[in-house]
């Protein structure tokens, strides 16, 4: 279902019912008659016991009353309305230069308040207001549901006998506090797993909050995680909040963190100890209640016993381990994903597909999938696009024939010289660096650019391919810290991974 974005002012809203309590028979008469003229449904009270019995009974959209009345006055009203609809807008009406009325209404609660002899103006302009307050609470309550209906159980999809048993321990896992280390492959929807654990969680209204460990620098991510106060390194002008301090009360989901340095490793063992830390360059120690959610496509015990891992962090992570499986490994629930991102695209673009034919749906299930669910959704996407009947077909998919081999069965020869804007270094009689250079853009140009997948295939970390692509692009030498215009500086931007 597509989902069309409007301003405030064009969230589109059944005409609102007005209540107007006033004691006084001909105000209330004359101010009725002027809103039904302007597209409001009107009712009337005369008394506060009266308005009391039509909220109970036909509530409006909006309680516009007088402040002095006999009786239950409008403060009181106001509270009493407040006591039956907390979010029910209230409108008071006070007479000229009573600001003493006006004051105490709004710290009653009131939302405005207009003055009497009323200004049918200004009166329209509040109003106007209301509507747009209303319409932003509904957007977000609608977005809101939403949010909960996409990371819902449900929406965990798969029949297959892997997916079920993930399924049951999410539903286990999410009402506790403990810390969850989800384990996978690239692709496999660990990031919508911990979003539905937050979800089912008596967190769910505080924020989730997400962070990819291995796009930043280990300087910057300490910044990220932790916040950093003004001056503590070039370029802070201002204090920061970390990802820890956005999470307060909530989830903080850290995606990669194999790819954290062992300077962090320390710092975030501390806070899963002691739920405290410090912003970089403050003394200041802030408490926390956030619950981890950790995620990595790595072997991490495997690193833990090769002391690239602390072990004592691996064990405060690993509270819980959930495995979530490959796409390959569950081929059964390749048509119930696939008709599912069907929908969905189909639905935002606008066309109305009928599903896949048979030879697009054996391709869909022959495919090893080696970037799993989110392979399978890319591809469902482009086939949409291309699509131009009612059906997708095998040739919309644009995958490999079949016998072909999987595109990652292997890795493609190294491209012959140039085409990569570097030629290949002469063995012997080349510089190390050069020929760490050349099997790095080598691998990325044979794994379609992906870093992941050059860093399984190199045995080394994303952040290092990260790193040694930033020097690449600068024409860094190591060993000089320094520009090299010397032949082995900065290849010529013929890969397009250095042009960016």
């Amino acid at each position: 279902m597509s989902h069309e974005s409007h301003s405030p002012s064009e969230i589109p809203l059944a005409p609102s019912r007005l209540l107007v309590v006033d004691d006084e028979a001909t105000a209330r008469r004359a101010l009725a008659r002027l809103l039904t003229e302007d597209g409001y449904e009107v009712d009337v009270a005369g008394s506060g016991e009266e308005a009391l019995e039509k909220l109970l009974t036909a509530p409006p959209d909006v309680l516009l009353t007088d402040v002095r009345m006999p009786g239950i006055d409008g403060i009181e009203l106001l509270t009493r309305a407040r006591a039956i609809d907390p979010g029910l807008p209230v409108v008071i009406m006070t007479a000229y230069g009573t600001v003493r009325d006006a004051v105490e209404a709004m710290r009653a609660g009131a939302d405005y308040y207009v003055t009497k002899p009323i200004d049918l103006d200004e009166l329209a302009l509040v109003l106007r207001r209301v509507h747009e307050h209303r319409a932003l609470r509904r957007e977000a309550s609608h977005l809101r549901e939403r949010v909960r209906q996409e990371h819902r159980f449900e929406n965990l999809l798969g029949s297959s006998v892997a997916m079920q048993s993930l399924i049951k321990s999410v539903v286990q896992v999410a009402p506790s506090r403990a810390t969850v280390l989800l384990l996978g492959e690239s692709g496999t929807g660990k990031e919508r797993v911990a979003q539905a654990i937050h979800q089912a969680s008596p967190r769910r209204d505080a924020p989730f909050i997400k962070l990819h460990c291995a796009a930043l620098a280990e300087t910057l991510l300490e910044s990220e995680l932790f916040g950093h106060e003004r001056g503590a390194f070039t370029g802070a002008a201002t204090r920061r909040e970390g990802r820890f301090k956005m999470a307060h009360g909530g989830t903080l989901f850290l995606d990669e963190i194999a790819e954290v340095s062992p300077a962090i490793q320390v710092k975030l063992l501390r806070v899963l100890q002691e739920r405290e830390f410090e912003r970089v360059g403050g003394n200041e120690t802030l408490k926390v209640d956030v619950r981890i959610v950790a995620a990595t496509n790595r072997d991490l015990a495997g690193m833990v016993r090769e002391g690239r891992f602390r072990e004592d962090l691996y064990y405060r992570l690993n509270v819980v381990s959930l495995q979530l499986p490959a796409l390959r490994s569950r081929r059964i629930d390749v048509p119930l994903l696939a008709d599912h991102f069907l929908r969905r695209f189909a639905a935002e673009a606008g066309r109305d597909l009928l599903g896949f034919t048979d030879e697009a749906m054996a391709a869909l299930q022959a495919h090893d999938w080696p970037g799993n669910v989110r392979e399978l959704e890319n591809t469902i996407e482009r086939a949409v696009v291309l699509c131009s009947g009612d059906r997708v077909d095998r040739e919309h998919l644009a995958l490999p024939t079949a016998g072909a081999a999987p595109r990652t069965a292997s890795i493609a020869p190294p491209p012959v010289a140039g085409a990569l804007g570097v030629a290949p270094p002469a063995l012997p009689g080349s510089r190390l660096e050069d020929i760490e250079r050349y099997a790095i853009l080598s691998t990325l140009e044979a794994c379609e650019g992906s870093t992941h997948r050059a860093a399984d295939v190199l045995g080394v970390s994303v952040r290092m391919i990260q790193y040694r692509l930033r020097e690449y692009r600068h024409g860094i030498r190591r060993d000089s810290g320094t520009p090299s215009f010397d032949g082995h500086g900065p290849p010529k931007h013929g890969s397009k991974y250095l042009d960016g």
